[in-house]
């Protein structure tokens, strides 16, 4: 089996390392209708640039959030943010001030919401960022948890659906990027009556299986 983590820049080029900074955000489903979202980001310093003769790395910050999501009303319903290495005794002053995420809405306006909350002196600056970092994986969570609850009941896309609700199933994806724009060619499939194709990835995948892809949309798109 494939591991799910690797590395995700090409090799390094031969040059001294400066600095690093890792984001990593996974999403679990805790019931049908609620997800845990962590994520966490993490700066390190190469050994020796900070501490001469020490080859050991300096962990700079290491801040981890939790937020539970419920769906699909894409509410925040619990947050915990945990700062597990800071440069100042002071920086964690801030941690409780990250329960004002409980109540917004991951969709338009979140990010723009978060910084009039979160941004420069109201909050961590790092913290801040890596929950911008989270929202779109809430987004995309949306059809991961079709696809578990089509493999749980069966169920599969109703040829019955219009555009209009087809298009209302995916509003979230609206304008979000030239693909997905309003005028674009996967509204104009959609506004259309069709089926998007299966995306790239996973006709190449049941290529490699010697499987047909055809059908997959059957059991993947979202119902309107």
């Amino acid at each position: 089996m494939v591991p799910m983590a690797h590395d995700i820049l090409p090799a390094d080029p031969d040059l001294p390392l400066l600095h690093t900074r890792n984001y990593e955000v996974k999403s679990f489903l805790k019931d049908e209708n609620t997800v845990l979202i962590r994520g966490a980001v993490m700066d390190r310093k190469p050994g020796g640039l900070y501490v001469p003769d020490d080859d050991e790395p300096l962990v700079m910050h290491h801040m981890i959030v939790d937020l539970t999501v419920a769906y699909p009303q894409m509410e925040i319903i619990d947050a915990a943010v945990v700062f597990e290495a800071h440069p100042h005794t002071t920086c964690t002053n801030i941690v409780d001030h990250y329960q004002k995420l409980i109540g917004l809405n991951i969709a338009r306006g979140f990010t723009h919401r978060i910084r009039e909350l979160f941004g420069g002196p109201r909050a961590c600056t790092h913290t801040t960022a890596l929950i911008q970092a989270m929202a779109p994986v809430a987004v995309q969570t949306i059809w991961s948890m079709q696809a578990v609850r089509a493999k749980v009941t069966g169920a599969s896309f109703s040829e019955s659906v219009t555009p209009e609700e087809r298009k209302r199933s995916l509003a979230m994806n609206l304008n979000t990027c030239h693909v997905w724009a309003e005028d674009g060619p996967n509204m104009s499939l959609i506004n259309a009556g069709e089926e998007l194709p299966p995306p790239l990835q996973i006709v190449r995948r049941y290529r490699e299986l010697g499987l047909d892809a055809s059908g997959w949309s059957e059991t993947m798109r979202p119902k309107g």
